[in-house]
């Protein structure tokens, strides 16, 4: 039995038992399995590796490099003691955090809720994205940077960590701040319903196309993301959302197309960055895109590629990776929302071998996932 039924069967079990709601050795079973499906609150995949125990999520490591020794998160009126005033966020040190509780996790992505109402997604992605939402209630964040790491401020709410192989950028989506305290690690504040995002990059990797996706992130006209890749020969898929209004799945629709679908709350068009690897999609000299079944434009420029949003028609731009020729991003404008889907592959139709089956993280085993969400493995109590 390979990883992934392995990983479904487990799934369904914890399932079954929480449905039924057994207690006794019903709900030490459920406990036990949950744990087994977060290897003792670790983690290690592709790309990416870490720890979820008890206030804080520790050790993070993209592509090898530790970054944070900590990454914790906690109520701004906790942290302030509940004053008026606006946190000083640079005299902002040692924070102790809010309980954790990872309450999803699929292939690639793992879900950590905090007891102060923040959320916490950390994504097994060339990029390692790390992306802590607020809620309800502005939220404080400290990381804590691994002893190889040095952080600097780089405009306004960005911050740049560079470490020895790697670096990478914190960006504050929504309302916030993002700065470098005065023990030089990571703080920020996030007001309600804003989001604090980290990607990281090999050395070399973060050339000014980054840097403008950064931007669009940072401004609110890039949604979300979506990586595909294939992993020992089968085809994966991660989706990363920038704010609460926006949820993206990804579907393998035949053997040469991969099938973007965002739903938005706002009727306000904006742009899904997606990477794909070449052989998830067959090719990479003649991609195309089409939205909701029809062709989408091709933008000649990013300035007509961003007018699209609001415009007539949705378009798309496809952007060669300079330091990898198997490996291109696809930037689709999507002009409106609130429901809509991409198919982004091979100049053809596309649809003579599309399937239900979704990619691995999707499909049957995000809705055993969802359904069982409150069976989460408590961390601390």
């Amino acid at each position: 039995m390979n990883r992934n039924a392995v990983a479904t069967v487990i799934l369904a079990t914890l399932l079954i038992v929480s449905l039924v709601g057994a207690a006794g050795v019903g709900a030490s079973t459920t406990a036990e399995s949950a744990k087994t499906t977060t290897s003792n609150e670790s983690y290690a995949g592709t790309y990416l590796a870490f720890e979820a125990s008890g206030n804080a999520v520790t050790d993070y490591t993209v592509d090898g490099e530790t970054l944070f020794s900590s990454v914790a998160v906690d109520s701004q009126s906790e942290v302030d003691g509940g004053a008026d005033a606006s946190i000083d966020l640079g005299a902002v040190v040692d924070i102790s955090g809010a309980g954790l509780s990872i309450t999803a996790q699929s292939q690639t992505t793992t879900q950590i809720d905090a007891d102060s109402g923040a959320s916490l997604s950390a994504h097994d992605t060339e990029r390692g994205h790390l992306v802590v939402s607020a809620g309800d209630e502005s939220q404080v964040v400290e990381a804590k940077l691994d002893g190889n790491a040095q952080a600097s401020a780089e405009g306004d709410n960005r911050v740049v960590v560079e470490s020895d192989t790697r670096n990478g950028v914190f960006l504050v989506v929504g309302d916030g701040d993002v700065t470098v305290n005065e023990q030089g690690d990571v703080v920020a504040s996030l007001e309600r319903e804003s989001t604090l995002v980290f990607r990281s990059y090999a050395e070399g990797e973060r050339d000014d196309q980054a840097k403008e996706d950064e931007q669009r992130i940072a401004d609110g006209s890039a949604a979300a993301e979506v990586y595909v890749d294939v992993r020992d020969g089968e085809t994966v898929a991660d989706t990363v959302s920038y704010g609460e209004e926006t949820a993206v799945e990804a579907r393998q629709e035949s053997e040469q197309h991969i099938e973007v679908v965002v739903d938005r709350a706002i009727s306000e068009g904006a742009i899904v960055i997606t990477t794909v690897e070449e052989e998830a999609v067959g090719t990479l000299e003649n991609l195309e895109v089409r939205v909701d079944g029809e062709a989408a434009v091709e933008a000649s420029s990013q300035s007509e590629l961003e007018s699209a949003i609001g415009g007539e028609e949705s378009a798309y731009m496809v952007s060669q990776h300079a330091e990898s020729e198997t490996k291109a991003t696809v930037y689709v404008a999507f002009n409106h929302f609130s429901e809509r889907t991409a198919s982004i592959g091979a100049g053809d139709d596309g649809g003579a071998d599309s399937t239900d089956d979704g990619l691995p993280g999707f499909g049957a085993l995000a809705a055993l996932l969802a359904l069982g969400a409150g069976v989460g493995v408590r961390l601390r109590q």
